[in-house]
């Protein structure tokens, strides 16, 4: 196998590298770790993926993912050699990311006041969300590695797609999940996927915490965001983004903000396009927290201790998260929103995701559980279904532009990155006359 690929640290003054067989989410020094390429990819390439969305019987260009499979190949196949493929990429028959691509929804163009926006709805992925992308990758390095089992710690929606892939590929699935604390429906998922789930006493970052302690003594191979190779698999959706554009990147790339793998991702798939010579214009980037889980928000604006936390060339003061997360503990501060998809306060993909936003000049900003809900009570009336932590995309939008930071002529791309699988979110909305866009049963 030639070395095309590796694994690097993400601190400049560090850069440590490791093979792409280690398995390992952190450097020796305790960083966290990228994916590196030594090729810089053609962009001729674009047409190839163009023509391949004319699948011929071939799965691999069917997915949503593998379909851009130069561009992630760490396992340093022929990708075009569908034996290679059929060996080494592990793919739900195609359909991660296949139907995936931008709308328009004139109604909440409408109301945010943004009439070039698009949204992308992630939750036609087949286990409802957008980790489909990353958990196809994900699991493809643990099946390279000889990974018999894998763990995560899960709000939901990971715990359905790694139950699902680990199911598919015959590996074992340990999920743990903060009890009381998941939709019944995603976890009725894990369930069904065969997983063996696991109720941790606290939040997620408290379920997080033990999942990982129980990798650390081999208790299984980590899938959460924390590991590289399920970023990998994630760029994807802005790929597909931009395809849909002809490559021509729009002003801005908004996201919900939860554990900020999705931040973390885009910000590593637009530095590579731009380096490559993929792109000329690197879109803005938004990330939208949940007003009762907002830690990003906090510490980015300068709302703790007065200063921006920000990644400072790779200098950033951890000891400011350190501090604030200190202050969380001691003040018995817990995240609390209904989104519980990005229900979580101390988000472990923090530094990578602040590295997203100084690359792009980005914006983080808050909503209220009210306006996620009004967010997503408009998708569903275009005819699109998404869970309640989408409905932050639209609703920040909106917040944006009444600040006047995303401008009515801009062209914007929302990522919605799961459906709706808690039934009571929307008929609790609807029932009651006083929600903006409620339309209560009649008797």
């Amino acid at each position: 196998m030639q070395a095309q690929a590796y694994q690097k640290c993400i601190e400049p003054t560090c850069g440590l590298e490791y093979p792409i067989t280690d398995i390992r989410i952190e450097c020796d020094k305790g960083h966290m770790l990228d994916i590196k390429y030594k090729t810089i990819p053609p962009t001729s390439l674009k047409e190839v993926f163009y023509k391949r969305r004319d699948p011929m019987s071939n799965i691999f260009n069917e997915s949503g993912v593998w379909r851009f499979r130069e561009l992630l190949n760490f396992c340093q196949i022929d990708t075009e050699n569908i034996d290679q493929c059929s060996k080494r990429l592990v793919s739900l028959d195609g359909a991660e990311g296949r139907q995936s691509k931008p709308y328009h929804m004139s109604k909440v163009s409408n109301y945010v006041g943004v009439q070039n926006l698009w949204l992308q709805p992630e939750g036609y992925n087949p286990s409802g969300s957008f980790k489909d992308n990353g958990m196809t990758t994900a699991i493809t390095h643990a099946k390279l590695v000889n990974i018999k089992k894998i763990i995560c710690a899960s709000t939901g929606n990971t715990s359905a797609s790694a139950a699902m892939y680990a199911a598919n590929e015959n590996m074992e699935c340990d999920v743990y999940i903060p009890s009381g604390e998941v939709a019944p429906g995603k976890l009725g998922q894990a369930f069904q996927f065969g997983a063996q789930v696991i109720e941790v006493k606290g939040n997620f970052d408290d379920a997080l915490s033990t999942s990982l302690k129980q990798a650390s003594q081999g208790g299984g191979y980590t899938v959460n965001s924390v590991n590289p190779f399920r970023i990998e698999g994630q760029k994807t959706i802005i790929f597909r983004a931009l395809e849909f554009l002809d490559w021509n990147p729009p002003d801005w790339i908004v996201y919900p903000g939860g554990a900020l793998g999705n931040t973390s991702s885009c910000g590593k798939c637009l530095m590579e396009l731009y380096e490559w010579g993929w792109i000329k214009k690197i879109p803005r980037l938004a990330v939208v927290n949940a007003e009762g889980a907002n830690t990003l928000y906090i510490l980015y604006n300068g709302k703790f201790e007065d200063s921006k936390l920000r990644w400072n060339k790779g200098k950033p003061d951890t000891s400011l998260v350190k501090r604030y997360y200190e202050y969380m503990d001691k003040n018995g501060i817990k995240p609390k929103t209904k989104a519980t998809a990005i229900q979580i306060a101390k988000p472990a993909n923090i530094l990578k995701g602040l590295r997203a936003l100084e690359f792009t000049n980005g914006v983080v900003a808050q909503v209220s559980d009210k306006e996620m809900l009004d967010g997503m009570a408009l998708v569903g009336l275009n005819g699109f279904d998404c869970e309640m932590a989408s409905g932050a995309v639209p609703a920040g939008i909106k917040k944006l532009v009444e600040q006047e930071i995303i401008k009515k002529d801009d062209t914007v791309i929302g990522i919605l990155t799961g459906r709706q699988k808690d039934s009571g979110i929307p008929v609790d909305y609807h029932r009651n006359a006083e929600n903006k866009f409620a339309n209560p049963p009649r008797s």
